[in-house]
Order: C-alpha cells, then sequence, then structure tokens
C-alpha cells in the first residue's frame, strides 16, 4: 500500500510538471487534476497487481475510480475537461498490465 501511495504521488507530481511546464498550461487546476488522474491509474495499477485480486475486481474497482474521477472533474470543471483525465487513467491502467504481460510473472511487482 506504501509503494501505491509513492507511484500515486510521484505519478501526480511528475504528471502536473510535464503538463504545467512542457505542454502548455491550461491553469493550474487543471493541470493537477490531469497529474492526478495520471497519479491514481499508475498507483491503482500497482495496488491491483497482486493474486488476491481477481480480473473483474481490477476492472471494478478501475471503473469505480474513473466514476470518481469523471464526477468530480464535472463539479469542478466541465464534462469536455474531464473526459481527457479518464482517457489518461484508462490508457495508463492498460499500458501497465501490457507491460507486465510480457513478462513471465505477469507482474510487474515481482
Amino acid at each position: 500500500m506504501q509503494r501505491a501511495l509513492l507511484y500515486f504521488l510521484a505519478g501526480t507530481v511528475v504528471s502536473f510538471l510535464i503538463n504545467y511546464f512542457l505542454l502548455g498550461s491550461e491553469g493550474w487546476p487543471l493541470d493537477l487534476y490531469y497529474g492526478i488522474a495520471f497519479g491514481a491509474a499508475w498507483g491503482m495499477a500497482y495496488y491491483l497487481d497482486d493474486e488476491q485480486f481477481t480480473l473483474i475486481q481490477k476492472l471494478g474497482i478501475s471503473f469505480i475510480l474513473m466514476t470518481v474521477l469523471l464526477i468530480a472533474g464535472i463539479f469542478i470543471f466541465d464534462a469536455e475537461l474531464a473526459v481527457p483525465a479518464i482517457i489518461r487513467f484508462s490508457m495508463v491502467f492498460v499500458a501497465y498490465y501490457v507491460l507486465a504481460s510480457f513478462r513471465r510473472a505477469k507482474s510487474l511487482r515481482k
């Protein structure tokens, strides 16, 4: 759990800094929101990369987190700005498991 939080924080900070300084900022709150989505995806994928979670549980938990991110984004910004965060979350979450699939253990934890 501590490592998952570390990945969440590191992913959030790195994504925020890249969005804010390199990709052209649309305002720091939006860049922070996108950073949180990226960090949450990385941290959640790492946390769920355990044999105790079934595929259905992994998909369900990630769907719940995407829904929370979407609702928060709609309330803070609007749907047009919230949807890219969900796309980023999905891409990072899937990329984590694609990378893991190339390993013999099928996990990036081991």
